[in-house]
């Protein structure tokens, strides 16, 4: 039942990021920004998508029903940051990459101290999401296939922040 609840609250919290995201490049857009990475943003959804249908497969698979409770208040402090970062970088937060000619980064709260707290957050959701409920397959494959992804995510963001 715990799973079910955590699943459902994923997906939910998941899709009002991608409204946030949604409502943000509108407003990005009528100020002229640039979109920059569209090759790869198929493949992070595709990744992000995979990633959910691989905890629900694996755990109704395993048939565990354990739970890691330290682990899931662990993901709650990570959803709490992830607010923060997304209230610190506000219209300017997007899950593409876009500039708007002769802005600079922003460099307020979080920002001041880590250039990337978002992929921060990502890079432990990957991993802290499926081990709290003991899904080792679905950790272990997606830690790596996001660290691909960051990597290639990561070089492009640099560059368009560099402009």
């Amino acid at each position: 039942m715990v799973f079910i609840l955590f699943i459902s609250f994923l997906i939910l919290q998941r899709l009002f990021e991608l409204f946030i995201s949604s409502k943000n490049e509108k407003w990005l857009l009528a100020n002229g920004a640039v979109e920059y990475g569209k090759e790869h943003y198929p493949f992070i959804v595709a990744l992000h998508t995979l990633f959910i249908i691989s905890l629900i497969v694996e755990y109704f698979w395993r048939g565990v029903a354990d739970v890691n409770f330290v682990l899931l208040a662990l993901f709650f402090v990570l959803i709490t940051i992830k607010v923060v970062v997304i209230s610190t970088l506000g219209t300017y937060w997007n899950t593409k990459i876009y500039k708007v000619p002769g802005t600079r980064p922003v460099s307020t709260g979080i920002y001041k101290y880590v250039k990337h707290p978002n992929y921060i957050i990502v890079i432990c959701e990957i991993a802290v999401i499926p081990l709290t409920f003991h899904l080792y397959y679905t950790a272990i494959a997606f830690t790596i296939l996001n660290a691909v992804m960051l990597t290639v995510r990561i070089r492009k963001e640099n560059e368009v922040l560099a402009m």
